[in-house]
C-alpha cells in the first residue's frame, strides 16, 4: 500500500490543522454560542467562561479561575488552564495573569499566563466550534525540560453534578464513582501517583443525560479522566492532556462540545423566608427568572389548613424590578397579609415549602447557633451531644513558638521579631485554653475571637438572654449539648472566648496573632480534632517526637492589642457576676494595653488578615468598650480624636459610637446625626443595583457578612436616629440570610427554617453534613455575572464555610428584630 511521506503528511496536517481553526475561529457567525459583550460564550443551556475569573493568591485554587462551563444554570466545570500535577491540590503552582483578550471580530478570548518560578509562559485561546469551544495551548518557546511530562492542560468537572453518571473514552465506557476508588500507583521514589480512571482520544461525560453530557476530543494527545478526590477530598473529576516537548506555536487542541436540552430555561426561584415573617413587618417575596422565560404570571400567597387544603389569602401579579446579573427579578409584596398561620407561595408552577406568619418567627430562630454551633467549635473541651461525640478533648499540647520570619499558608505570618520571651520551638505554656475553632479549620485566630466576644456581650447587655441548654464545665474540660447546668450558656460562651484572649496578655504581656497548625497534613485534617495531635508536650531534644504542636505566632502589632482590650473591656462588665476574678482581670488588662499603646509609635506590622484590622477602628472600638466600662473621660476624648476613622468609614464603625453617643458632647452628636443623613443616602445607592435590599459583595469571599454587618449597623442607627432610619433594613438582613437571595431560597443558617444549607465547609465537611446553627458566608458573584451557592458540594470554602464571629453577629441580629418588631 503506498503512504504519503512524512513530509507530505506534515503539509496535510498543517493544513488541516488550519482550516479547523478557521473554522473554530468563525463558527461563531452560524451556531447558538457567540461571544457577548460580557466577555464569555453563551446560548441557552450553556455558557463557557474564559478566564473571567483567576487565581487570586489569597487561598491559592479556590475553584473558579480558567476555562469553565455553566451547563443548564449549573457550574460544571472550572479551572481550565495548565497545571503541573494531574490532580493538583489547593497549594499546588498556579500560573499569574498576564493579559486577557476579548476580540470580537474573531469571536475568541486569548489569555497570557506565567507560571513564575519556572519561567514559563504560554497563552490559552478559546473560540466557539460546533456546540461547544476550541481550546488551545499556544507557546512562543518550546516546553521547559523541567516541565516535560508534568505540564499539562486540565480541566475540572464537579463530583456532585456527575455523580453516578457514565463515561465513554473511544469505545470503553465506565461510571464515575459516588465515593472515590482509585486507581493509584506507586512511583520510583516511593510516593504515589495518580492514575487515569480512562483515556482516549475522544471522551463523553454523562452521554445519558442531555443536562451534562460534555464531550471533549483532541486528535493530538492523549485525554486522561482522573478522580482528583483521591488526592484530596475538595478534589473534582480532571480530564487532562499532557503538553508535548519541543513544539510550538498551538501545541494543544482540544473541541469541547455540550449538548443543550432544546428550549430549556431555567427554573424560577422563589426567594422568601423560610423562617417566617412577623405580622407587622414588610413581607416581599423575589422571584428570579431566566432572561429567556416567559414572565411569571400570576403570584398567589395560600393559607395552609389543618387538614392539607390550601385558600387563598391573596393573588397578585408581581411586579418586575429589573435585570440584576444575569437574571430577570419579579417581586410579590404581600405585606397586607398579617393574619397568623402557615402560608406558601405558588407562583411560576411551583410552591414553596411552608412558613409561618407569626409574632413569635424568630424567637428561638438564634437557639442553635448558641445551643449547638458553639459549642461544637470549643477548643480545649471534649464536646458531647447525646450519643454522639463531636471531638474530643484537643489541643491539650499548645502551642510551640514560631520562628521570626516565618510565613505560613494560611495568611499568618511573624515579624523580624518574636516579641516573645520563648525560643523557637519552645513549648509556651498556658496557651491550651479557652477558644473556638475560628471556621471548619481549628486555629484560633485572634481577631476573630475578639469580634465574636463583642458581639456576645452586645446581644447579653442589650437583650439578655439567659437560655441554658449546655453543660460547660471548664475545670473538667468537658460540654454537654442539650445538658443545662444551671448557668446561661452566652455568659459561659463570652468566658470561653475570654479565657483564649486573656492566656496571651498573662503569657506575653500583648495579643499575638493566633495559633496555627505547623503544616499541610494536620491543616487539612478532616477527623476528630483531638486527633490532630497527639495532646503531649513536644520534646525537642527527642528525635521520636512527632513535633505536631500547633504553632503561636507572637508578633505584637497595637491593631491586634487594641482590638483585644476592646473585647477584654467588654467581658469584665458582664462576667463580673459569674466570674468575679476574670472580670478584673479582664478590666486591668485593658487599661495596661490602651496605655501601653498610648506611649509607643503603634507597630504596623501586617501580614493576611491575622494581624488585626485598621488600627484606627481597633483604637475606637478600644475606646468604646473601656468608655462603657469605666466612665472615664480620657476615652471620650480619644474617640472624639477618632472622627476622621468615624468620617471614612462610618458604615464599620458607627454601631460602635451609636453605644457611647450619650457620653459625648452636643457638638460630638451634632456631627454624628449629620454624617448619619449622609449615610442613608449611601446606604440607598449601595443597594439599589439589586431588587434584595442589601449590598450584595463581589470578592472572593461571599458577603453575609455585609449583609449582616449593615443590617446591625441600622439597628444600632434606629437606636440613635428613628426618624432617619427604619427598621425594615435591619429585617431585610434576617430576610436575605433566611432565604430571600440569588441562586436558590435555602436558608444560609444551617437547620434553621423549613429549607436551609445542609452541606457545608464545616469541621465534618467531608461527610456532605453540617453544623447546626453555623451561618455559611451565602452568595458568591462569580465574575462577571453568575450568582452561586453549591448545596451539593460543601469545599467552596468562600461560600459554605462556617466561622464564628458571622455565627455571633448573627445572634445578636435575631435578638435585635425581634425586639425592633415589639415596637410595632
Amino acid at each position: 500500500m503506498n503512504r504519503p511521506n512524512r513530509r507530505s503528511r506534515r503539509i496535510r496536517h498543517t493544513v488541516l490543522a488550519a482550516a479547523l481553526l478557521c473554522a473554530g475561529l468563525t463558527a461563531h457567525a452560524g451556531t447558538g454560542l457567540r461571544l457577548g459583550e460580557a466577555g464569555y460564550f453563551s446560548k441557552p443551556g450553556l455558557d463557557v467562561l474564559a478566564f473571567s475569573n483567576v487565581y487570586d493568591g489569597n487561598f491559592s485554587d479556590a475553584k473558579i479561575a480558567g476555562v469553565e462551563l455553566i451547563h443548564h444554570g449549573v457550574r460544571t466545570a472550572t479551572n481550565g488552564d495548565v497545571r503541573l500535577a494531574p490532580t493538583p491540590e489547593q497549594w499546588d503552582a498556579a500560573a499569574t495573569l498576564i493579559e486577557r483578550k476579548v476580540d470580537p471580530a474573531s469571536g475568541a478570548v486569548t489569555t497570557r499566563m506565567r507560571f513564575d518560578a519556572e519561567d514559563f509562559e504560554y497563552s490559552v485561546r478559546v473560540a466557539p466550534r460546533g456546540d461547544g469551544v476550541a481550546i488551545q495551548v499556544l507557546l512562543d518557546r518550546p516546553l521547559p525540560q523541567a516541565l516535560a511530562g508534568k505540564a499539562g492542560f486540565n480541566l475540572e468537572f464537579l463530583p456532585s453534578a456527575y455523580f453516578g453518571k457514565a463515561w465513554l473514552a473511544d469505545g470503553r465506557s465506565g461510571q464515575l464513582p459516588l465515593y472515590p476508588s482509585g486507581p493509584s500507583g506507586r512511583a520510583q521514589d516511593g510516593g504515589t501517583v495518580r492514575l487515569p480512571m480512562a483515556s482516549g482520544r475522544r471522551l463523553v461525560l454523562a452521554p445519558e443525560d442531555v443536562q451534562r453530557r460534555v464531550s471533549i476530543e483532541s486528535p493530538g494527545a492523549e485525554l486522561r479522566l482522573y478522580d482528583g478526590r483521591n488526592q484530596a477530598q475538595n478534589g473534582w473529576y480532571v480530564v487532562r492532556s499532557l503538553l508535548p516537548s519541543g513544539k510550538t506555536g498551538t501545541v494543544l487542541e482540544w473541541t469541547l462540545s455540550a449538548s443543550t436540552e432544546p428550549g430549556w430555561t431555567r427554573q424560577t426561584v422563589i426567594g422568601h423566608s423560610q423562617v417566617g415573617y412577623h405580622p407587622a413587618q414588610r413581607k416581599v417575596a423575589v422571584l428570579e427568572t431566566d432572561r429567556n422565560a416567559p414572565a411569571p404570571g400570576s403570584a398567589r400567597l395560600l393559607r395552609v389548613d389543618g387538614d392539607g387544603g390550601a385558600r387563598e389569602a391573596l393573588a397578585a401579579v408581581p411586579r418586575r424590578w429589573g435585570q440584576y446579573l444575569r437574571y430577570d427579578y419579579y417581586t410579590f409584596d404581600f405585606s397586607d397579609v398579617r393574619e397568623p398561620g402557615l402560608y406558601q407561595i405558588e407562583a411560576a408552577g411551583q410552591r414553596t415549602a411552608p412558613f409561618r406568619i407569626a409574632d413569635d418567627a424568630y424567637a428561638t430562630a438564634w437557639h442553635l447557633t448558641l445551643d449547638v454551633f458553639f459549642p461544637v467549635q470549643m477548643d480545649h473541651m471534649f464536646v458531647n451531644e447525646a450519643y454522639r461525640v463531636w471531638h474530643g478533648r484537643s489541643h491539650m499540647d499548645d502551642a510551640r513558638q514560631v520562628a521570626p520570619g516565618k510565613e505560613h499558608f494560611d495568611l499568618y505570618g511573624q515579624g523580624p521579631e518574636l516579641d516573645s520571651p520563648f525560643q523557637p520551638g519552645e513549648h509556651i505554656p498556658g496557651l491550651a485554653i479557652g477558644g473556638w475553632f475560628d471556621a471548619g479549620d481549628f486555629d484560633l485566630r485572634t481577631q476573630t475571637h475578639y469580634s465574636t466576644v463583642m458581639s456576645l456581650v452586645d446581644t447579653w447587655e442589650l437583650f439578655g438572654p439567659r437560655r441554658d441548654e449546655t453543660t460547660i464545665d471548664q475545670k473538667r474540660r468537658h460540654v454537654e449539648i442539650h445538658r443545662p447546668d444551671g448557668v446561661p450558656d452566652l455568659l459561659q460562651q463570652i468566658e470561653h472566648g475570654t479565657l483564649m484572649l486573656i492566656a496571651q496578655h498573662r503569657v506575653f504581656g500583648h495579643a499575638i496573632p493566633g495559633i496555627v497548625e505547623p503544616d499541610l497534613g494536620q491543616y487539612t485534617h478532616l477527623g476528630d480534632a483531638v486527633t490532630k495531635t497527639d495532646g503531649r508536650v513536644d520534646d525537642p531534644s527527642d528525635p521520636d517526637s512527632p513535633h505536631d504542636d500547633r504553632l503561636a505566632f507572637t508578633s505584637n502589632t497595637t491593631a491586634l492589642n487594641y482590638g483585644s482590650a476592646a473585647a477584654l473591656a467588654a467581658a469584665s462588665r458582664v462576667l463580673g457576676g459569674h466570674d468575679a476574678a476574670l472580670a478584673a482581670e479582664s478590666l486591668a488588662t485593658a487599661r495596661k494595653v490602651w496605655a501601653f499603646e498610648q506611649g509607643r509609635e503603634p507597630n504596623l506590622f501586617k501580614v493576611g488578615n491575622t494581624t488585626g484590622g485598621d488600627p484606627q477602628d481597633e483604637q475606637l472600638r478600644a475606646a468604646v468598650q473601656l468608655l462603657l466600662a469605666t466612665g472615664e473621660a480620657q476615652y471620650a476624648q480619644a474617640i472624639a480624636a477618632l472622627w476622621p476613622a468615624i468620617d471614612a468609614r462610618f458604615g464599620f464603625n458607627a454601631g460602635a459610637v451609636v453605644r457611647v453617643l450619650p457620653e459625648m458632647d452636643d457638638a460630638f452628636r451634632a456631627k454624628f446625626r449629620e454624617r448619619a443623613v449622609k449615610f442613608k443616602e449611601e446606604r440607598a445607592a449601595m443597594v439599589a443595583d439589586n431588587p434584595y435590599g442589601v449590598l450584595i459583595t463581589r470578592g472572593g469571599w461571599a458577603g453575609n457578612s455585609a449583609v449582616v454587618g449593615m443590617a446591625t449597623t441600622n439597628y444600632w442607627l434606629h437606636t440613635a436616629f428613628p426618624d432617619l432610619f427604619d427598621i425594615e433594613d435591619t429585617l431585610q438582613g434576617l430576610n436575605y440570610l433566611y432565604g430571600t437571595h440569588p441562586d436558590s431560597n435555602l436558608s444560609f443558617v444551617s437547620a434553621v427554617g423549613a429549607q436551609s444549607k445542609t452541606v457545608a465547609y464545616g469541621s465534618n465537611r467531608a461527610d456532605f453534613s453540617f453544623i447546626a446553627g453555623g451561618v455559611v458566608p451565602g452568595v458568591l458573584v462569580l465574575k462577571p455575572d453568575f450568582p452561586e451557592n453549591k448545596n451539593d458540594w460543601p469545599f467552596l470554602w468562600g461560600q459554605n464555610e462556617y466561622v464564628i464571629d458571622l455565627g455571633a453577629r448573627y445572634l445578636f441580629l435575631v435578638h435585635a428584630a425581634q425586639a425592633l418588631l415589639q415596637e410595632r
